[in-house]
């Protein structure tokens, strides 16, 4: 098998490039050097290739740049393959007819095979535009009107089944094999609770016929997510406006739906936005990276118990490899570029590379490389692409001359199982290239303290990785809660017994000097001006204060900056307490 080719859309053309290791321009696929090349997809095994140039539809096959089929569709602005390459969907967007009655169908499904157009429908949103296909075509979906049709082995004649419910905003297929499960979102109104219900298909009689029902408040949008063996879907629920105001972008909330009925709500133990939510392909654990900067990230298994805990950084996004071995957690948009490369079955870190400015990200099918990419119209300037291998090493970068675009990177897909998992590597691949290490950027420091050592101030510290997995040190069971309630007392009683012991030392120690040192000898200065004695009490409170501060310094403790500044004022503040006692 060839290694998957990266495709790549811009004010260059439409053109492709060999995989790793060599790079070089593909003869698969003929460059279409026109700037119109606006849709483009590819079918879900790579075999078949579909683009838009503005002209035509044509459809190309990859494995010998056979041209296939065009079709006079210059409008085009959505392209998709059907699971099995049987049907090509296209969109184009939705005019009426001027006299105000309905205008010509937009979405139509080409047979890919005869080239005959076997159905044409009025679809008037882009979002959601495209029906949905089981793994096998033998049903096909889409929202009409809050209902879900469905059509059997690609016969779009007839409507072999409806799913009604009130308002369906939206549904997504379970993938894989028979039988088919539909998870459905209908939004709340009036006071009553949005709610995602699971389906078998067809069963769709009464409320009593769904696999499992979750309802929840604070929801305007939700993100429904299967996992590959279709036994549970996530679902992210987000408010457009946080009424706490604690937060842009709204308020999110996870929860889990299995398909036996069981439901939980994620708890995710630090406050903020849900940044992404990604299912392990092993559909036996998910990673959520979730709360205000420096945000965290969690491995969680299908109780929705924490499994492994990242720890805090700058991140906003998971990438799990195709074979589930290798998570990247990286920080893009508004963040740097730095990805985290974490071996998930032993939890230890691969690699750290920074790809800075990118806008995308994607895991190459072979599970060793991925692309990253800076495209407009997100960043105008220094648009291209760098491929890695996941150890860190960068093996090949483009940038496109200056008065050019980038707009679109992606990889040719292949179906699961093509390449097959391979161990984990530590050690970085060798490379052509230097590494891609940016030069950290220096702190702005003032002129007055350039000389002096550098103290690091943190706003905040970064909490370290933990593993979160019950420790059975010596194959000890679990203890029952019964041994936990006991063993809770237990160290409450001993914390308890420490506490007092420790108070009463205190005590004994303070009565004895208070003995030593009769309170009637201990002269309390004055100068005879109250004001004067007002500033002498107040700025011996603030050297006791710098006094207790050295204390915890000389203990090991890590000072904040303003702390550290407290401290380096007291020989001023002495000057000054000794100016007012001689009364100057």
């Amino acid at each position: 098998v060839p290694p998957p080719r990266p495709l790549l859309r811009g004010s260059e053309g439409l053109y492709m490039v060999n995989g790793p290791p060599s790079f070089t321009e593909s003869t698969a696929f003929q460059r279409d050097s026109g700037k119109n090349c606006k849709a483009v997809a590819f079918s879900k095994d790579g075999s078949l290739f579909a683009w838009c140039n503005g002209e035509k539809v044509n459809i190309v096959n990859v494995t010998n740049a056979q041209l296939l089929r065009s079709f006079d569709l210059p409008k085009a602005v959505c392209l998709e393959f059907s699971p099995k390459n049987n049907i090509l969907a296209t969109w184009q967007a939705y005019t009426a007819a001027k006299d105000g009655t309905a205008g010509v169908p937009n979405l139509q499904l080409h047979d890919v095979k005869t080239g005959k157009c076997l159905k044409s429908f009025i679809q008037k949103k882009m979002q959601n535009w495209c029906p949905c296909w089981a793994d096998d075509e033998s049903i096909c979906a889409r929202n009409v009107n809050n209902e879900v049709h469905f059509f059997e082995n690609n016969n779009f004649a007839t409507i072999a089944n409806k799913l009604h419910l009130q308002k369906v905003n939206d549904f997504v297929l379970s993938p894989g094999a028979q039988p088919t499960k539909v998870a459905v979102y209908v939004p709340g109104s009036k006071g009553a609770p949005s709610f995602v219900r699971l389906y078998q298909y067809p069963n769709f009689g009464g409320p009593q016929s769904a696999l499992a029902n979750k309802s929840f408040f604070k929801a305007d949008k939700v993100t429904m997510l299967w996992n590959k063996k279709a036994t549970a879907v996530l679902v992210i629920a987000s408010t457009e406006v946080d009424k706490t105001g604690a937060s842009y972008y709204g308020e999110q909330t996870l929860h889990y739906i299995a398909t036996n009925g069981e439901s939980a709500v994620v708890q995710l133990p630090k406050n903020g936005p849900i940044y992404d939510v990604v299912w392990n392909p092993n559909s036996v654990e998910f990673c959520a990276v979730y709360g205000f900067m420096p945000a965290k990230a969690t491995i969680f298994n299908l109780k929705c118990d924490p499994v492994f805990d990242f720890g805090t950084g700058p991140r906003n996004a998971a990438y799990y490899s195709p074979h589930g071995h290798i998570l990247v957690l990286a920080g893009f948009g508004n963040l740097r570029g730095q990805m985290e490369v974490w071996d998930v079955k032993n939890y230890k870190l691969i690699s750290k590379p920074v790809a800075s400015d990118s806008t995308y990200f994607a895991w190459c099918p072979d599970g060793e490389h991925i692309v990253t990419a800076t495209c407009a119209p997100r960043l105008r300037v220094s648009n291209g692409y760098k491929i890695w291998h996941y150890t860190g090493s960068l093996l090949h970068n483009y940038e496109v001359p200056s008065n050019e675009e980038m707009w679109q990177v992606s990889w040719q897909p292949f179906l699961d199982g093509v390449f097959p998992a391979k161990a984990v590597k530590y050690q970085a691949v060798p490379s052509e290239l230097p590494s891609a290490e940016p030069k950290p950027a220096q702190a702005y420091r003032p002129p007055a303290l350039r000389n002096k050592p550098v103290t690091s101030s943190k706003l905040h510290e970064d909490e370290p990785p933990q593993n979160m997995k019950p420790q059975s040190g010596s194959g000890d069971k679990p203890l029952s809660k019964t041994a936990l309630k006991n063993q809770r007392k237990h160290e409450a009683k001993k914390a308890a017994k420490q506490e007092a012991k420790a108070e009463a030392n205190q005590e004994s120690t303070q009565c004895s000097a208070s003995q030593n040192a009769p309170r009637s000898a201990v002269p309390t200065f004055t100068s005879g001006d109250p004001e004067v004695d007002k500033k002498i009490k107040n700025l011996k409170k603030k050297l006791k204060a710098i006094e207790q501060l050295k204390e915890q310094a000389a203990a090991g403790k890590q000072l904040e900056k303003n702390q550290l500044e407290k401290i380096q004022k007291e020989t001023a503040l002495l000057q000054e307490l000794e100016d007012l006692e001689l009364g100057l």
